[in-house]
C-alpha cells in the first residue's frame, strides 16, 4: 500500500513540476529569473519521477536529488542578486557554494556507502543522512532570509514561491530528521514526502500564476543573523559527524573521547565568539563581500541621530556628539578638539585617556581642516604616504599618539567649529571612498549641532544681557526724571523760597521722590521678590490728584472730570503708568502751557487722559516707534517711559490709545475696566475721609 502510494504521489508530483516547467518559461512581465526557476521546477520534475519508477534510495533518484538541491540553490541566488546592495559573485556566492558542497559531499558518500565494505555502510550512510540535514536546515535559513528581504511593493507571486520552497527544505528536513533519530528510512516517510511535494507544486502554480515584481531588498541584519544560523547548524552537523567518527575509532574509550571533544570543542567557539576582534574582523569581511557598500546607511544614520539625540539627562552634547561618529567606524574611544585661540584644544573625550594631552595650539593644523575640509588618515602620515601639507599640518604629538586613526574635520558654513581625532579600531583597516564620504558627512552634521549649541548659548547669554540693560534703562528713566523734578524745585526755590505754600509743595516733591528712590533702591536689590499687586477696585480720582500735586512744582497741571470713578487697577502701577505719561507730557510742553488729567466713566470703562500742548507726534512715529523701547522724539531721551507705560496697562489688563497732531499736542488715554465703589477696600475709603 505504502510502495502504491508513494508511486502515485511522486508521479503527480512529477506531472505538476513538468508543467510548471513549461509555465516558467513562458515569458512574463514579472521580472523573475525564468531561467533558472525553469530548470529547477524540471529537476524537480525529475526526480520526482525517478522516486516513482525506481525507488528513493537508488544511486539515480540520489544524482536527481542532488542536481535538484543543487538547481534550487541556484534560483535562491539568482533572487538575491536581484538586490542592488548585495554583492553578485562572491560572498553569496560561498555561502551558496559551501551548501551546494555539502550536499555533493553528501551523495559522494552514498557512492562510497555502496562500494565500501558492509561494517562500515551504516556509519557512512549515517554521515552521508547527516549532510543532507545539514543542507536542508541550511537552505531553511536562507529561504527565511528571503522571505524577510521580499520587497513590501512586491506583489504575492514571489511570496507564494519563498514559502513553497520553505515547505521543500523543511521536508527534507523532517525526513531525514525522522530516519536519522529511527536508525531506518519507514515506508510512510516516502509517502508523506510525495504528498508535501503535491502541495508545493500547487503553491508554486499559485505563484506563478499571480502578478508582481520580482524583487528583493536583503538587510544586513537578516544576513548577520542568518550566517549566524547557518554557522550554528554547521557546527551541530559538523559534532554529529565528529561523534560519529569518534565513536567508530575510539573503541573502549570513545564515550570519553566524545565528551572531552563536546567540551573542548564548545568551549573553543564560546572563546572565539567573545572575542571582540574576531567580531569586528567578521564584520569587516561581511560586509566588504557580501554587499556593494559597506556600510547600511539606514541603520548607520537612524543611529547616528539615536545618538546625538539622547533624552536630557544622558552625556553632555559634544561627548555624544565624539560618540556617534566614532561608532560609524567601530572607532572604541574619540576626542574632540574645540577652536582655543588661533589653534586646536582638547575638549569632549568619550573613552579617551586624557592624562597625556597637549594644551591649546595647533594653529597649522586648524587653518589646513579650515582651508581644504579634508579627513586625515594618520598612519598614512606615519608612512610618509601622505600629501605633504598634510604632514606639515599635524602635529607631532598627534603621530606619537599609537592610538590616534583618523582625524575628522568638523566644518560649518565656511568655518571649523572643531575636529574629532578617533582610536583605531579592533581591526586595523585603510579608508576607502564609502568610508570619506560618510565620514565627511557626518562631519558636517555634528558640526551643525555643536554650531546651534553654542548659537543657543551666545543667545542666552544674549538675552540674560538685554533683560539687564531693559531693567537698566528702566531705572536710569526713572531717575532722570527724579533729577529733573529736583532740579527743577531748587531752581525755583532760589525766587520762591520765601512762600509758605511753596515751602510746603517743595516738601511735598521732596518726599516724594524720597519714596521714589527708595522704590528704586528695592528694585536694585537682588533680594527684591515683589510681583504686581493684582488688579483691585481702586478709586482713580485721588490717585490722579495725587500724581499732579508731586509734579505741580515742575510744571501747571490741572484735573478735571467725575469724582466717583472707580476701575479695576494695581495702584502702585497705575501710578507708575500715569506718572510716565505726565512726565513726558511736561517735557513735551511749553512752560506756560498746562498739562491737563481728565478722568471720565460711564459704567462700563474708567479713562484716564493726559493733555498737552506740546509739539505732538507724526502719525508714522506713533505706528512704528512710539511704544518701542530705546526710541524717542525727544533730544537725550530713553524712549522708556511709553514703552513701560504700555507694559504696566497690559499687565492689569488695561489699554493706551493715543491722539496727536504735529504742532498742536498729544492726549495719552488709558482705559480701564469699571469696578463698583462698593468694592473699594475700607481702608481706602477711610483714607480719603481723613
Amino acid at each position: 500500500m505504502a510502495a502504491a502510494l508513494t508511486l502515485w504521489l511522486h508521479a503527480l508530483a512529477a506531472l505538476l513540476f513538468g508543467a510548471l516547467t513549461l509555465l516558467a518559461l513562458h515569458p512574463r512581465d514579472n521580472g523573475a529569473p525564468r531561467r533558472s526557476l525553469a530548470v529547477a521546477l524540471g529537476m524537480t520534475a525529475l526526480w520526482a519521477l525517478a522516486v516513482a519508477g525506481i525507488g528513493g534510495d537508488e544511486m539515480v533518484t540520489r544524482a536527481a536529488e542532488a542536481l535538484r538541491n543543487l538547481a534550487w540553490l541556484g534560483f535562491m541566488i539568482m533572487l538575491h542578486r536581484r538586490d542592488g546592495n548585495a554583492r553578485p559573485p562572491f560572498a553569496l556566492g560561498t555561502v551558496y557554494g559551501v551548501v551546494a558542497i555539502v550536499g555533493l559531499g553528501a551523495f559522494a558518500l552514498h557512492i562510497v556507502a555502496v562500494t565500501a565494505r558492509p561494517e562500515t555502510v551504516l556509519q557512512t550512510e549515517t554521515a552521508a543522512l547527516l549532510l543532507r540535514m545539514l543542507v536542508a536546515v541550511t537552505a531553511l535559513v536562507l529561504v527565511q532570509a528571503l522571505h524577510s528581504a521580499v520587497a513590501p511593493a512586491t506583489g504575492g507571486g514571489l511570496r507564494w514561491v519563498v514559502v513553497a520552497l520553505a515547505g521543500l527544505w523543511f521536508t527534507d528536513f523532517a525526513v531525514f530528521s525522522i530516519a536519522y533519530l529511527a536508525g531506518d528510512a519507514a515506508p510512510e516517510l516516502s509517502v508523506a514526502r510525495g504528498a508535501a511535494m503535491v502541495l508545493i507544486a500547487l503553491a508554486m502554480g499559485v505563484g506563478l500564476q499571480r502578478k508582481g515584481e520580482w524583487s528583493v531588498q536583503v538587510s544586513r541584519t537578516v544576513a548577520y543573523q542568518s550566517l549566524s544560523l547557518v554557522a550554528i547548524g554547521a557546527y551541530f552537523a559538523l559534532l554529529a559527524l565528529a561523534t560519529s567518527a569518534i565513536a567508530t575509532v575510539g573503541g573502549a574509550n570513545a564515550r570519553v573521547y566524545q565528551t572531552a571533544f563536546v567540551f573542548g570543542s564548545t568551549a573553543a567557539i564560546l572563546a572565539l565568539v567573545s572575542n571582540s576582534w574576531l567580531r569586528a574582523w567578521a564584520k569587516v569581511k561581511l560586509a566588504k563581500h557580501l554587499f556593494r557598500h559597506r556600510y547600511d546607511y539606514r541603520a548607520e544614520w537612524m543611529r547616528f541621530t539615536d545618538t546625538l539625540g539622547a533624552p536630557e539627562g544622558a552625556a553632555p552634547l559634544d561627548e555624544r556628539i565624539v560618540k556617534a561618529v566614532a561608532d560609524l567606524t567601530d572607532s572604541p574611544a574619540g576626542l574632540l578638539l574645540v577652536p582655543d585661540g588661533t589653534g586646536l584644544g582638547p575638549g569632549a573625550a568619550w573613552n579617551w585617556d586624557r592624562g597625556t594631552l597637549p594644551g591649546a595650539g595647533d594653529a597649522a593644523l586648524a587653518h589646513h581642516l579650515e582651508a581644504t575640509g579634508r579627513i586625515l588618515e594618520l598612519d598614512l602620515l606615519r608612512r610618509s604616504q601622505a600629501d605633504a601639507a598634510d604632514a606639515a599640518a599635524v602635529p607631532q604629538w598627534m603621530l606619537d599618539l599609537d592610538a590616534a586613526w583618523v582625524l575628522v574635520p568638523l566644518p560649518h558654513m565656511g568655518s571649523l567649529v572643531g575636529a574629532i581625532l578617533l582610536a583605531r579600531p579592533p581591526v586595523p583597516r585603510a579608508l576607502d571612498w564609502e568610508d570619506f564620504d560618510l565620514l565627511k558627512v557626518a562631519g558636517r552634521q555634528a558640526a551643525s549641532y555643536l554650531a546651534e549649541a553654542s548659537a543657543q548659548g551666545a543667545l542666552a547669554d544674549a538675552q540674560r544681557f538685554d533683560e539687564f540693560n531693559r531693567r537698566f534703562a528702566f531705572i536710569l528713566h526713572d531717575i532722570k526724571n527724579l533729577v529733573s523734578q529736583l532740579t527743577l524745585t531748587a531752581r525755583n526755590a532760589e525766587r520762591h523760597a520765601d512762600k509758605p505754600e511753596f515751602r510746603a509743595d517743595m516738601v511735598a516733591t521732596l518726599r516724594d521722590s524720597s519714596e521714589r528712590m527708595n522704590a528704586l533702591l528695592a528694585r536694585l536689590s537682588q533680594h527684591n521678590r515683589a510681583r504686581p499687586e493684582a488688579p483691585h477696585a481702586t478709586e482713580i480720582v485721588p490717585l490722579v490728584e495725587r500724581i499732579a500735586s508731586a509734579r505741580r512744582g515742575q510744571h501747571p497741571l490741572a484735573v478735571s472730570g467725575i469724582r466717583a470713578a472707580v476701575a479695576l487697577a494695581d495702584p502702585a502701577g497705575l501710578e507708575q503708568l500715569l506718572g510716565h505719561l505726565v512726565q513726558n507730557a511736561i517735557e513735551a510742553s511749553p512752560p506756560h502751557e498746562p498739562v491737563t488729567l481728565a478722568v471720565a466713566a460711564d459704567g462700563i470703562q474708567v479713562t484716564v487722559d493726559v493733555i498737552d500742548r506740546g509739539c505732538g507726534m507724526s502719525p508714522a512715529f506713533i505706528r512704528d516707534k512710539l511704544f518701542k523701547p530705546f526710541v524717542s522724539s525727544k533730544p537725550g531721551g530713553f524712549g522708556i517711559g511709553a514703552f513701560e507705560a504700555q507694559q504696566l496697562a497690559a499687565a492689569m489688563q488695561a489699554r493706551i490709545e493715543v491722539a496727536s497732531r504735529e504742532g498742536e499736542g498729544t492726549r495719552f488715554r488709558v482705559i480701564l475696566k469699571a469696578a463698583h465703589a462698593a468694592d473699594v477696600p475700607a481702608n481706602a475709603r477711610a483714607g480719603r475721609a481723613a
